[in-house]
């Protein structure tokens, strides 16, 4: 494990991606803590973790860094384990998802891999990055 930025958890997505975005809008409205960032996967905070994990080079998934506290050291998790700790990063009603556990992680990946092989062509694709609201600027990273 190594340093990572400031942040306890750091969620990496497709910023081109308009499923991804609405995946962040989701987090955004539900997340009244603030427990969860975001830095776009074609951004330099993306660059800089993908970079430290090279187990992870050429990933197009959410990925979630989680940062211990007091120790910096990060933990990163990729696809359908993502997805479940961000939802329990929400509280309730949302931790409830991680019921889903249960089901074997290459079920639940092969999932969650159908839906990212299709969701250029179900959704489209962002030109660029879309600029975050005022309100919640702080909580992207570059």
């Amino acid at each position: 494990m190594v340093m990572a930025p400031a942040a306890e958890r750091i969620l990496l997505y497709d910023g081109l991606c308009p499923l991804c975005n609405g995946a962040v809008r989701f987090v955004l409205r539900r997340d009244r803590r603030g427990a969860v960032r975001f830095a776009p996967l074609q951004g330099e905070t993306a660059r800089a973790i993908l970079g430290r994990h090279p187990a992870l080079e050429g990933v197009d998934a959410l990925v979630l860094v989680e940062v211990g506290q007091g120790s910096g050291m990060e933990k990163v998790f990729v696809r359908s384990e993502a997805v479940l700790r961000v939802a329990s990063a929400l509280g309730l009603p949302w931790r409830a998802a991680s019921a889903a556990r249960a089901i074997p992680r290459v079920l639940r990946d092969a999932a969650y891999d159908l839906l990212a092989r299709t969701r250029h062509r179900a959704f489209g694709r962002n030109a660029a990055c879309p600029a975050p609201d005022a309100a919640v600027a702080a909580r992207f990273l570059p």
